[in-house]
């Protein structure tokens, strides 16, 4: 028996406050309120009029600072408070919250409260008071209960399909360590760098191609990706090790997170995380599933639609190029934006100049290469690591790219000169991106700070267009089709569940919601696919 005082029933004092958590007019203040949803809504309860979210005023105003509520009670009230570890203990000793005392355990929440209040009396004048940022948070706030009901949803998941999937995986890399070994005319531990060291660098005379911080041989990512150019035994290994990710991180493991009754997977989206204004997803992770390799899009195929039901899939067409035209203003970008050309072809033809008409695929592959490299402000040795040709051929492409769009130039060169004036650039929108390393750190730090700041606005700006969407969409549905569920975001995006009758209202009426979210100087264009399972609709 613990010590516990005489408490009042659960059930009655969540019948008592029922009526005031769901009725919208009583306003609520919460920190991280997704999370406590979804609690309330495990006891059946859906909380209406949440009017603030003080991760979230953190997050719009300094996205590059830790949000939790520790860091923000000490960083804008100066109060320090209990925490989790000073009431349960840490690590093996630690006691689950309901064996906490009463006493200290209603102290805890009632500081959890009070310090939350005192933190949004800082940050909410600071957002009130700017209209962009204000315009940031509120699209936050809708956001968050786009989110919490993607995650309540949930996707079905093809145990069956996966458990082959896992199965063929354990096959295939079995059969390529039995390779791997023949090849070293030895067995030895893939997993082992030094036995790898020794195998390559010693026994097959591979050359070194970079030591790791102790002046060891390095057998990392990197040097397996350029050793694996001219060797076939870094290559074998290279796959071993992706394939053996995906099937530890994804079919092994995503069937044990469906929930047994429907055998659907709820994943999580942290809203306060990434720098750029993304969001991100895990347990699991739906935004690392490959897309590349055959392996990784059967994965894909094992996120099905239930009986009756299909998948759709809604995507922004080349999105961060779109907005790179309007950004930079560049006319030869807007005019193949405006005039429906194949964008990457476009460019081929400026950048090799030839017409339209004769550009092969080989220069079209190329262009594709710059345009999305120049977005990730990629220097020449970046580029001509990607298209395997000499640095000074990647170079003059560059060069000649910029003759033919001196906008984009202009706009690099604008964005790198105010980030670093300010130490902050904005999307399109008014997101704030900060760059704390741009006017400190090395060399090579603050050069990465610099190409972050070319592409933060684009990425950032492509984060506000997908949260708008998610937000316009949700509105759409709920007004016109309540059976149709959003299921997932990933990057760019939107992935549904709809009865097989309202196939053609979502390829419809979706991509048209979505492209009209913005007024930008190029047109926003997106694009739906409908299947049984998600690889099928993407």
């Amino acid at each position: 028996g613990m010590d516990v005082p005489e408490q009042l029933p659960l059930a009655m004092v969540l019948e008592r406050l029922k009526p005031w958590l769901e009725n919208p007019s009583k306003k609520k203040l919460g920190q991280n309120v997704k999370y406590d949803q979804h609690v309330f809504a495990n006891h059946g309860i859906s909380v209406r009029g949440y009017a603030h979210d003080t991760m979230l005023q953190s997050y719009v105003l300094e996205v590059h600072r830790p949000h939790n509520l520790t860091s923000l009670a000490l960083r804008h009230v100066n109060r320090t408070g209990m925490t989790y570890e000073d009431l349960c203990g840490k690590g093996k000793g630690q006691i689950p919250f309901a064996q906490v005392a009463v006493d200290k355990a209603a102290a805890y929440s009632c500081e959890d409260s009070d310090q939350t209040l005192d933190v949004h009396g800082v940050l909410w004048p600071q957002l009130e008071n700017d209209a962009k940022l204000r315009h940031i948070y509120e699209l936050e706030i809708a956001t968050s209960e786009a989110l919490f009901r993607i995650e309540r949803n949930g996707v079905r998941i093809d145990a069956g399909a996966l458990a082959r999937q896992s199965n063929d995986l354990g096959a295939r890399i079995l059969q390529l360590e039995n390779e791997a070994y023949e090849i070293a005319g030895q067995t030895f531990n893939l997993a082992s760098p030094k036995q790898l060291g020794e195998i390559f660098f010693d026994k097959l005379g591979m050359p070194v191609v970079k030591k790791t911080a102790t002046g060891a041989r390095s057998t990392d990512e990197e040097v397996l990706e350029k050793l694996a150019e001219d060797y076939p035994l870094p290559a074998k290994l290279l796959e071993h090790r992706s394939l053996s990710k995906l099937k530890g991180t994804y079919t092994d493991k995503l069937a044990q997170m469906a929930i047994a009754r429907t055998g659907r997977v709820h994943t999580h989206y942290a809203q306060a995380v990434a720098v750029t204004g993304r969001l991100s997803s895990n347990d699991p992770n739906l935004q690392n599933i490959p897309v590349r390799t055959p392996e990784g899009r059967r994965v894909r195929e094992a996120f099905v639609a239930p009986e009756g039901k299909l998948i759709a899939s809604a995507d922004y067409s080349q999105i961060e190029l779109r907005i790179m035209a309007h950004l930079s203003g560049d006319e030869a970008l807007l005019n193949a934006f405006k005039n429906g050309l194949d964008v990457h072809k476009a460019t081929a033809a400026e950048v090799f100049g030839v017409s339209v008409d004769a550009v092969s695929s080989e220069q079209r592959r190329y262009a594709k290469v710059i345009n999305f490299g120049l977005i990730y402000g990629m220097s020449s040795f970046g580029l001509a690591k990607n298209l395997g040709i000499e640095t000074k051929a990647a170079a003059a492409y560059i060069d000649k790219y910029f003759q033919r769009y001196p906008g984009v130039k202009r706009y690099m060169d604008e964005t790198v000169e105010l980030a670093h004036a300010q130490g902050y650039v904005e999307t399109v929108f008014g997101r704030r991106l900060y760059l704390p390393e741009i006017n400190g750190g090395s060399g090579p730090r603050k050069k990465a700070a610099e190409r972050a700041a070319i592409n933060a606005p684009m990425q950032g700006t492509a984060a506000d267009l997908i949260k708008k969407a998610m937000v316009a969409v949700q509105a759409k549905l709920d007004a016109e089709k309540p059976s149709i569920q959003v299921i997932m975001q990933v990057h760019d995006e939107l992935v549904f569940e709809l009865p097989a009758a309202q196939e053609s209202w979502v390829c419809e009426h979706i991509p048209a919601v979505m492209a009209s979210v913005a007024e930008l100087s190029v047109p926003l264009l997106a694009e739906v696919g409908v299947g049984e399972n998600w690889e099928k609709a993407h």
